[in-house]
């Protein structure tokens, strides 16, 4: 039984990393002592010691301890010995690369699906989907797969932003990025708003915080579906 949360995000406006969805978080790891962080997506300028010490830092705020999957020398044992598991954000191009270049895309496919609770946030929720393609970052790196964990039956847009009506600029918005993808692609999109996270229960997946996310789908003018809706009877 799949037991996740997908959130748009790790740090909100003014707020401590993850301190906005820490209630939820400690609901999801209740019966965990430790768990793994994968800190693979962020690209230079912080070390996997360093991203790790920080989250680190935000669930001492719950009594739970946090190893990063750097420090492992089989991190697929450690995948499926972990108690839980949380993937952040950074660049999804390289965080998908290095978790298929390790072999590690299917063995974090497979602790999910068997009830390992699971937190991504950002590239973390974009892997959650069924392939990275919808995410919005620059690709710096070339992956051997777009695909990805595919625990829900879509893709994810994080940090989904709506058109500036009152913008002078004119390049692409999101929604027009989305739509581009549709006009080869089939797969629904959901963009999720800045304080939107995903509850997955089961084969429930309730769209959760105060924000309506924007439901993409081919051939179908875009859809807003209200926060506590159950996006599984959607798609």
């Amino acid at each position: 039984m799949k037991n996740a949360l997908l959130a748009s995000t790790s740090t909100l406006h003014g707020q401590e990393y993850l301190s906005y969805l820490l209630p939820q978080i400690a609901e999801l790891f209740k019966n965990c002592s430790e768990i793994i962080f994968i800190p693979f997506a962020r690209p230079g300028g912080i070390t996997h010691k360093e991203y790790t010490s920080m989250v680190q830092k935000a669930f001492k705020n719950i009594s739970i301890n946090v190893r990063g999957l750097h420090e492992f020398e089989d991190k697929e044992k450690a995948l499926k010995d972990a108690q839980g598991l949380f993937t952040g954000g950074g660049n999804t191009f390289l965080l998908v690369d290095k978790l298929h270049r390790n072999n590690l895309m299917i063995s974090l496919r497979e602790q999910i699906l068997s009830g390992t609770p699971y937190l991504g946030s950002s590239a973390g929720t974009n892997i959650g989907g069924l392939t990275m393609q919808t995410t919005n970052d620059m690709p710096i790196i070339y992956p051997p797969s777009f695909k990805t964990l595919g625990i829900v039956p879509f893709n994810l847009n994080p940090h989904y932003l709506d058109p500036d009506l009152n913008s002078k600029h004119k390049g692409e918005t999101r929604e027009t990025r989305i739509k581009e993808f549709h006009t080869i692609n089939t797969q629904p999109v959901i963009g999720l708003r800045e304080g939107s996270w995903l509850e997955i229960k089961g084969d429930d997946i309730i769209l959760r915080g105060t924000l309506s996310a924007r439901i993409f789908k081919v051939g179908q003018d875009p859809l807003e579906r209200e926060s506590n809706s159950n996006l599984a009877e959607i798609i």
